[in-house]
This record gives C-alpha cells, structure tokens and sequence, in this order.
C-alpha cells in the first residue's frame, strides 16, 4: 500500500537500534491512539542493523510496562526502502537518524519525514536522548519525553481526521 492511496496514518519510528527509543514511541503512540479513538498504523524500525529480530531493550519493555504498555512482543527491524511508501510518517528520534533516514529516501518515496519532538514548539529540534547507556532513570525520562510528543502527535492526526471526514 503506497502512502499516497493511505486513508489513515502510518507511523513508524525510527532511532539506531530499535531497541529503545523507537519500540516505546510506538508502544507510546498505539496505547495514546487507542486512548482517543484514533484510527492509526504505528510501527518501529532502526536505522542500523544490530539488532535485528531482537526484543527490546528489558529496560524499555519495564519502563513501558510500569506506564501499562506492553512492548516485549515487538520485534527489531531495520528501515527499509518500501517504508518510504507504506508509511504516511516517518519520524526520528534524533537528529543523526533523521539524517540517516533522508539519505536513505527514495525520490519518488512519499513519506513525510520528521524529528518527534519537532511536534512541540519548546522542543524542536531537539533529539530525545539515547537511554541505552543510563540506568532506569534514564529510560523513564525518555518514557516521559516520547509520551509528551505523542499526546500532541495524537492531537494533530486527530485534527487531521476530523478534517478529512
């Protein structure tokens, strides 16, 4: 399916991994989604290969459980060039994988590719940090900074469903 026949919104989030940052934004944004009757595809990818067919992270999975989501039943993959078509938003996590991911963009690709926290005006173009090498605290503040933008991404593709209809 090519974003441009899309009738609803798909999201994937994107960071290096996709063991972290990206698997709780989408687990953030699916239970914010269903929270407001939001009609959306979310999925997660990373722009590196390391870990590929890997959980994410136990920190993130526990982090996101402690918020009542569950994310230990995704699973690691890397962005891929059909991604450019399948989703509607592609949204990074920082501003290395934004780049990463606009290197990797095909001409004809129809995605609209963007830094999350560039949803809020005090934030723009400000990475959400890398939990990876911190401790749980480390991955609660990301919790909280990912949870913060996709109430305000939810907001905005409700809007634009609203309008739509």
């Amino acid at each position: 399916m090519h974003a441009a026949t899309q009738t609803k919104p798909a999201v994937l989030f994107v960071c290096l991994g996709n063991i972290c940052r990206s698997p709780m934004a989408e687990g953030a944004m699916r239970d914010a989604a269903h929270k407001a009757g939001l009609d959306i595809i979310v999925a997660s990818a990373g722009t590196a290969n390391y870990h590929i067919g890997n959980a994410p992270d136990p920190r993130a999975i526990a982090t996101a459980r402690a918020h009542g989501v569950d994310i230990g039943d995704q699973i690691g993959r890397q962005l891929s060039e059909n991604d450019f078509y399948t989703f509607t938003h592609i949204i990074a996590l920082d501003k290395a994988n934004i780049a990463g991911i606009k290197a990797r963009a095909p001409r004809q690709g129809k995605a609209k590719v963007e830094l999350l926290l560039d949803v809020l005006d005090h934030r723009k173009g400000v990475a959400v940090p890398d939990p990876y090498y911190g401790d749980d605290a480390d991955f609660e503040k990301c919790w909280k900074t990912i949870a913060e933008a996709v109430d305000a991404l939810v907001v905005r593709f409700s809007r634009l469903q609203q309008n739509a209809a």
